[in-house]
């Protein structure tokens, strides 16, 4: 089955409240395909960096200014036409 443009019209048209409820099945129904082992390794990766943190091998930056950069790099959005 393919999406179509009218079924992706149908449901934007829905309610905020429909649209926020369906958008919530859709991610459940995508965490069977997720690694089971992802928590375990976000774990090792905060661990290590607080460590690095911790032991002055890295700095860090306010997040505004992380995010601020990270927004410049983006290319800009295409407007509809």
């Amino acid at each position: 089955m393919s999406v179509t443009a009218e079924k992706v019209a149908e449901v934007l048209a829905l309610s905020e409240q429909d649209r926020a409820y369906l958008a919530r099945q859709l991610i459940a129904s995508l965490e069977d395909t997720v690694d089971a082992d992802a928590g375990a390794q976000w774990n090792e990766v905060v661990d290590r960096r607080s460590r690095e943190i911790e032991q002055g091998k890295v700095t860090c930056r306010p997040v505004e200014e992380t995010v601020r950069n990270f927004r410049a790099g983006l290319p800009a959005r295409r407007q509809p036409s």
